[in-house]
C-alpha cells in the first residue's frame, strides 16, 4: 500500500497547485467526475457539483495571481483498504482558510476524489 499512499499524495500536491493557481483544468485531473463537494453556510448543508465548482475557480482570482502566501499540508491519512482513502488537509485562499476531508475512491488504476467536505474560517 505505500505505492497507493504516494499516489495519493501526489494526487493532494496536484490539488494544492490547483487551489493555489485558480487552475480548474488541474483540480478536475484528481476529481471524479461524479464527485460533490459539501459544506455548512449560514446553517445549512449546501453540495455542489464537481463542475459547478470548477466553474467558480475559474471566475475566482487566484492565491498565486494575489502573491499570497502558500500554506497547504497534509494533517492526516488513513488508507481503509486497497481503493479507498481518506486525506485531511489544510490550506488557504486567505482571507479563507480551509480545513478539507477528501475521500480518495482507486477506480481503474487510478486515485480521484470521490467527495470533499469543507470547513471555512474567514479572518480579516
Amino acid at each position: 500500500m505505500s505505492t497507493d499512499k504516494a499516489a495519493v499524495e501526489q494526487a493532494v500536491q496536484t490539488y494544492f497547485d490547483g487551489l493555489y493557481e485558480g487552475d480548474a483544468d488541474k483540480l478536475a485531473s484528481v476529481f471524479h467526475p461524479t464527485s460533490e463537494l459539501t459544506f455548512v453556510n449560514d446553517g445549512k448543508v449546501v453540495v455542489w457539483s464537481r463542475d459547478q465548482w470548477l466553474d467558480n475557480v475559474r471566475k475566482r482570482e487566484s492565491a498565486k495571481s494575489k502573491g499570497s502566501a502558500r500554506d497547504d499540508a497534509i494533517l492526516s491519512f488513513d488508507q481503509s483498504g486497497p481503493d479507498t482513502a481518506f486525506v485531511k488537509v489544510k490550506c488557504q485562499l486567505p482571507p479563507a482558510y480551509f480545513t478539507d476531508y477528501l475521500v480518495f475512491a482507486k477506480a481503474e488504476g487510478t486515485w480521484k476524489v470521490a467527495q470533499k467536505i469543507f470547513a471555512t474560517v474567514v479572518k480579516k
